[in-house]
């Protein structure tokens, strides 16, 4: 059963992002029902959250065998990029590949631009040094050199390649420059919340399709947050019990043994086919 905290758009991104993108990108609006309603999510919900995702520019109407939806052009890359923040940052970045630093400045006239500049250097996974400063491993720093000029922020900011020479102990002021309980608190959500599907799978209990689409969807929905938030610091500059290690085992764990039957039941619902990507 899918969580009702999580939005039906948030669901569709997902079931788009790791289903239907690889087969082919259009689905049809009756199948896309189908597939929510398992998800416990009614077609009026599903109706009112494909239009939000049109007005936002994620989907595009279009007619194939029936109405239907695919992806607009400019989120096949964003899509890509979050499956390498996905799937690529699971282990800790590395200490000695240094940082990337963000120094931005704006105009009072324009302070609008400052709180959304925060705001995606926090959804980035950076830190916040001091006003106007912030950093985070040097590994991101494609992602926010594609990100910040995709929603025009790149005027204002100022991106550097750094490595941390002195004075301070490292360890101590990462954790003033990220919060650490914040991050810590949504990591034992997700293994509270989804533990226990894993445990049953050790013991034997197979899913059938239909079952691991409905647990592996909301699953994946929620991890997909995780990774933005959590930068992936090098292991050396975390607390000994850092929670991230065991929510990165449960979200593995499940997503090799769900992913693929959930894809079996996404085509056995759509009659889509796999496509060469």
């Amino acid at each position: 059963m899918a969580d009702t905290a999580i939005r039906p758009s948030s669901l569709i991104n997902t079931i788009y992002g790791a289903f239907i993108r690889r087969l082919g990108g259009w689905v049809s609006i009756a199948d896309l029902i189908r597939l929510m309603a398992e998800l416990d999510v009614d077609a009026p919900a599903v109706r009112s959250a494909i239009s939000r995702l049109k007005k936002r520019g994620t989907l595009v109407q279009e007619r194939q065998t029936g109405i239907g939806y695919r992806l607009s052009p400019p989120m096949g890359s964003i899509f890509d990029e979050g499956d390498r923040r996905i799937f690529g940052h699971l282990e800790p970045a590395a200490l000695d590949d240094g940082w990337v630093v963000a120094v931005f400045s704006v105009p009072e006239s324009e302070r609008a631009h400052r709180h959304q500049l925060r705001a995606r250097l926090t959804w980035l996974g950076f830190g916040n040094v001091s006003p106007g400063v912030w950093i985070a491993p040097g590994r991101l720093l494609d992602d926010a050199r594609t990100t910040l000029a995709r929603v025009g922020l790149s005027g204002y900011v100022h991106l550097f390649s750094a490595d941390y020479e002195a004075y301070s102990d490292l360890g101590r002021a990462v954790s003033h420059w990220w919060d650490f309980a914040a991050i810590e608190k949504q990591y034992a959500a997700f293994t509270a919340t989804h533990e226990p599907a894993l445990r049953r799978l050790r013991r034997g209990s197979d899913l059938a399709p239909d079952d691991a689409f409905r647990t592996y969807v909301p699953m994946l929905t929620e991890w997909r947050r995780l990774p933005y938030l959590d930068p992936g610091l090098p292991s050396e500059l975390l607390p000994d019990d850092w929670n991230a290690v065991e929510a990165r085992r449960v979200f593995l764990d499940l997503h090799d043994v769900l992913a693929e039957p959930s894809r079996r039941h996404v085509r056995h619902i759509t009659g889509l086919s796999d496509v060469d990507r």
